[in-house]
């Protein structure tokens, strides 16, 4: 059966097995509910086939050659699978008969059970699939009954080693809640407006992780992205400043970002947030260190040109494998989904600066159910992020040009431990810019606002603006005897 070592047999499904701590424990039974399309049968396959040993498949429904067709559509393989072909054929319906075709003795239960025993022993299964047990309800006359025959069921395919999983179709005669009773785990796909879902609402013997875990299926079969809980992935890191490159961003930051925080850079569109988290990439590979920037509201193109145009060589760190550029298309993938992508990054490929540009394009790209999910999956992504020593950047955008200073949402600045605006400014009839620290978690900071630039020579910082005051309301004003406003350098 291919078992672990902890005894756990592995469901086949990328993404399940973590779900579950490890896969199904042997000798267990366990049911899997929901709605026709779900994804019931699929599951069962990639059971069927994700291990050694014999594998029994008992079709009550759909014919077995049907069953091996559309497994081949999404890439899975049945020829190690046995099937015991008990579904309705042609020739039921074609046959002429005295009274109602669908009467209730049209199957034997006696034959019908012999069926599978014979099976069982015959085919000495360690993986076996019955799709749906619920049609067993045919082989008793009362649901006492059929709970005693199913009851009696699960306890011979345990005592031959058999591990069980098997599908139901809820009805009045056979509700899911007397199959969930007898059953070990119970498993429940649904499909939502934000794509199928997967809850583990029993598991006997082991805890499993909590939520409503994406589903998708494709032409290679089925993936379960669980919902992302940031405990247990921390590592040891070294907590240290990283660097902007730029000096006076750095005396800002009162030295840098610390390596594993999460920084919101804040300001209206075209500011200069993302080119400002590009700067931080670009130090980051001077380092020899990756970092991948997930583009929600940008193409590539534009981003690579841009960045080249203001001295960030974007190609040549994609190049060298210093940067990752991922486009996330809209309402493609769930919050779930994302985090799988990220995690990915950071622990197979040792990412070490993530840029998320921008929030905005975050809540409005992925699927969800509730839009309170997703500023909790973006909190969760970023503690996971923090836990693992990964330095976050998120732009976040303001609505207005000049005007009433806000840094940012109260819905997401609980996430960032530090927060830097960017502001327009308008001195004498000129549209200048400037930043500055709202927020620093971890030490001191730079509480002055200072010029803000961005030149063909890269990110230009100027000195603090001290001769100016209302600079957050976007009109600032020279204090009398201060100078004239420095005109040098472009805005």
């Amino acid at each position: 059966m291919s078992a672990t070592p902890d005894g756990r047999v592995p469901t086949g499904i990328a993404g399940l097995d973590e779900v579950l701590g490890g896969g199904l424990i042997a000798n267990r039974s366990y049911m899997v509910g929901g709605d026709p399309g779900t994804g019931k049968t699929i599951l069962g396959l990639h059971f069927l086939t994700s291990g050694d040993g014999e594998a029994l498949y008992v079709n009550l429904e759909e014919p077995a050659a049907e069953i091996a067709r559309n497994a081949a559509a999404v890439g899975i393989d049945t020829d190690g699978v046995t099937f015991l072909d008990l579904s309705p054929d042609a020739e039921l319906f074609t046959e002429e008969r005295e009274y109602d075709l669908f009467l209730p003795d049209e199957v034997e239960g006696p034959s019908l059970r012999s069926a599978i025993v014979d099976a069982v022993e015959d085919v000495e299964p360690t993986r076996m699939f019955i799709d749906p047990l619920s049609e067993l309800q045919h082989l008793s006359p009362d649901t006492y009954q059929l709970r005693q025959q199913v009851s009696s069921l699960l306890r011979f395919l345990r005592d031959r080693g058999v591990t069980l999983v098997f599908t139901s179709q809820a009805t009045a005669a056979v509700p899911d809640e007397d199959l969930q009773y007898l059953s070990d785990g119970t498993f429940e796909i649904t499909n939502t407006d934000a794509g199928r879902r997967l809850r583990v609402s029993k598991f006997r013997g082991s805890g499993t992780r909590n939520g409503a875990h994406a589903v998708r299926i494709t032409d290679d079969g089925m993936r379960v992205y669980p919902v992302l809980v940031p405990d247990g992935h921390a590592i040891d890191f070294t907590a240290e400043e990283v660097s902007a490159g730029i000096p006076e961003v750095n005396q800002l930051l009162g030295g840098g970002l610390e390596r594993g925080s999460v920084t919101i850079f804040n300001g209206p569109s075209g500011v200069g947030k993302t080119t400002l988290g590009a700067q931080f990439m670009k130090e980051a590979a001077g380092r020899g260190e990756r970092s991948v920037i997930y583009m929600f509201e940008e193409d590539t193109r534009t981003f690579t040109t841009r960045c080249t145009a203001v001295d960030i060589p974007v190609s040549r760190m994609v190049d060298r494998g210093t940067l990752a550029i991922e486009e996330v298309q809209p309402l493609t993938q769930s919050p779930a989904e994302f985090a799988a992508m990220v995690r990915e990054e950071v622990e197979e490929r040792d990412v070490r600066v993530v840029l998320i540009d921008g929030i905005d394009g975050y809540q409005l790209s992925l699927q969800s159910d509730a839009e309170d999910t997703l500023a909790r999956e973006l909190g969760a992504l970023c503690r996971y992020l923090r836990s693992r020593g990964v330095t976050t950047l998120l732009v976040d955008s303001s609505e207005t040009v000049t005007g009433e200073f806000r840094a940012t949402r109260g819905g997401v600045s609980y996430i960032a431990d530090n927060i830097v605006f960017l502001r327009y400014l308008e001195i004498n009839g000129e549209l200048r810019k400037a930043i500055g620290v709202l927020k620093k978690r971890t030490s001191d900071f730079e509480r002055t606002l200072r010029k803000f630039q961005i030149t063909e020579y890269g990110i230009k910082v100027g000195e603090p603006l001290r001769s100016l005051r209302g600079i957050l309301e976007g009109t600032p004003e020279y204090v009398e005897g201060d100078g004239p406003p420095d005109r040098t350098g472009p805005s």
